[in-house]
């Protein structure tokens, strides 16, 4: 098949100004580039976030989405397979014609300058993407056309009329049955609006083309039933094949371009533009070389896509349309797509109407980029809605200061002890607390690997952060400093102090090394989280920066720490969660 979409592309290149045209030098280099760079054998991990609408300015929400797409990345680059994250903006459709309009701007100028809104909110979040695609950029629209063109080539095209509830803001169509009339309560006029997000809705009749949607029901059931975990949770999933079985209609998935004219024309007919989710979806293709995979290296730019990460809002473009889509072309699917919930301010809807919005820059600027993507990822919501406020983040935080934040100063900065000493020794404390202990730390990494395989970080993280619990428990119940009161930390007697003897020498540093040993693990797993505070807490610990991988995070991987890189400071100086400015 993909010999064939190979073969069949060359005559995408013959047409030139409004519809198919041969690639430009720059999209080719890109491409020759991505392709000579990548491994033949082994499929990178490939996580995307939803492009967002540049109509408005990025929210918590769209924050969240990329956090966690990110720290999937990043798990995945830990584990040292190549990893690739692709994030962007969708710059097409009416909603954002018209923002233009009301802006009173040229549409692309308005795309120009608030799509970098979101690049920069990726960047202060500390967001390692590899792919920031515009909707708006020429090898997009090729990639677009094509898609249309097979589409076409496999009769899954057909013109008709089409009447209905069109709702701007979520650029799709409603049955009858999926509108209702309601009052908006802030102007008092009574407007028809979509059951499901309550956005107005407008009646259309147009002439436009259709996808035969309705002719892949089954073969979309029999995916879902062989692919269970495709849509996480299984809540969704559920809702996905519940949709699916009650029946399917054919998809409306173009508009006449005197009614949307900012957008990707149809190849074969340029009175018509593409509709805005089909040219959307694609591009996780774009960014996958599509339509120009080698044969033998069809996967070396990622596709198929490891996990979509999506709000639980558009779960049915990308878990049933998106499907349809490739299905049609008998192209590979994504193997999960994680669908998670969003965040309300007191508890209600956020919306830029009432201003009960969040605006994540000065989030951002006032906690830190880490701090915000600990307390997303533990806080956010999979199943259910989280409440976003000021003090959970300043609890989360003071949680983090007093257990990790605590524990590694314990340990770096104790009296009595000595952690290189320990740590060369090799020895764990052989109480029943330590021997707890120590088979407690040596399932954290196969745990956490499940829950990341499961794409669900904040269960992850939550497995990593009970440890660290675990461990301030064990460590108030051994006491050391009770022992090690008695020597130094070169561990000489004190002259005050009855002698101690090599075995109570040996059980201090039994324990102090298996107390470095949980925080070395739990500092290495957490990296993808929090990438800045834990880079400096396993340089407190003096873990060398080439052993701070996840075949790392083993007991007894790492003989050679215990000589921090950095000072460890005095008070509140050098610590790994430093004080807030403020608790308001």
């Amino acid at each position: 098949m993909r010999s064939q979409l190979l073969n069949t592309s060359s005559f995408v290149f013959r047409r030139i100004a409004g519809s198919w045209q041969r690639p430009s030098t720059r999209i080719a280099a890109h491409l020759h580039r991505n392709l000579s760079n990548a491994s033949p054998t082994e499929k990178p991990y490939y996580v995307t976030t939803p492009i967002f609408y540049v109509n408005a300015d990025p929210h918590v929400g769209h924050l969240y989405t990329i956090v966690l797409a990110d720290v999937l990345k990043r798990f995945h680059a830990l584990k040292g397979r190549k990893a690739i994250l692709c994030t962007g903006t969708d710059e097409h459709g009416m909603k954002i014609q018209r923002a233009a309009k009301k802006a009173k701007q040229d549409v692309r100028a308005f795309c120009d300058r608030n799509f970098r809104g979101f690049s920069k909110l990726a960047n202060e979040a500390n967001v390692q993407y590899d792919h920031f695609i515009r909707t708006s950029e020429p090898d997009h629209r090729f990639t677009v056309q094509h898609f249309w063109l097979m589409l076409k080539e496999r009769g899954y095209i057909y013109e008709s009329k089409h009447e209905g509830w069109y709702s701007v803001s979520d650029e799709t169509f409603y049955p009858p049955s999926a509108v209702h009339l309601i009052l908006d309560p802030a102007t008092g006029r009574k407007l028809m609006a979509s059951q499901e997000t309550g956005k107005e809705v407008e009646w259309t009749s147009e002439t436009n083309y259709h996808f035969r949607m309705s002719t892949l029901r089954d073969r979309l059931l029999e995916f879902y039933a062989d692919n269970p975990r495709f849509v996480e949770p299984p809540s969704r999933m559920q809702d996905v094949v519940s949709q699916v079985t009650s029946g399917l209609s054919d998809l409306s998935i173009s508009r006449p371009v005197e009614r949307l004219s900012w957008g990707i024309p149809v190849p074969h007919d340029t009175s018509q533009t593409i509709y805005v989710w089909l040219d959307a979806l694609i591009n996780y293709l774009t960014k996958a070389n599509y339509p120009f995979q080698v044969p033998g290296q069809e996967h070396t730019a990622g596709w198929p896509a490891d996990v979509h990460v999506i709000g639980k809002d558009i779960v049915r473009f990308h878990c049933i349309y998106w499907p349809a889509f490739l299905l049609a072309l008998d192209l590979p699917l994504p193997k999960q797509i994680l669908t998670h919930a969003h965040w309300t301010l007191g508890h209600e809807k956020m919306s830029k109407s009432t201003g009960n919005v969040v605006n994540p820059f000065y989030a951002l600027e006032r906690f830190g980029s880490d701090t915000m993507r600990h307390f997303l990822v533990h806080c956010g919501g999979i199943q259910d809605d989280s409440d976003y406020d000021n003090k959970y983040i300043i609890e989360r935080y003071r949680h983090l200061q007093g257990n990790l934040g605590n524990l590694v100063s314990r340990i770096v900065r104790g009296k009595g002890w000595n952690v290189r000493r320990a740590v060369a020794s090799g020895r764990t404390d052989d109480s029943a607390e330590g021997k707890a202990h120590l088979e407690a730390l040596k399932r954290l990494p196969s745990a956490v690997d499940n829950w990341m395989a499961k794409s669900h970080p904040g269960a992850a993280i939550n497995k990593v952060l009970t440890v660290v619990q675990q461990t301030n428990i064990y460590i108030h119940k051994v006491s050391p400093w009770d022992l090690a009161a008695r020597t130094d930390q070169h561990g000489v007697p004190r002259a005050s102090i009855p002698v101690q003897t090599d075995q109570q020498v040996a059980k201090v540093d039994g324990i102090i090394y298996l107390c470095a040993e949980s925080i070395r693990i739990c500092g290495i797993l957490l990296q993808p989280v929090m990438p800045q505070r834990m880079k400096h807490l396993l340089d407190l610990m003096g873990v060398d920066e080439g052993r701070r991988t996840f075949q790392d995070a083993v007991v007894g991987a790492d003989g050679e720490y215990g000589v921090p890189k950095v000072a460890v400071g005095r008070g509140r100086e050098g610590v790994v969660f430093p004080m807030l400015d403020s608790d308001l």
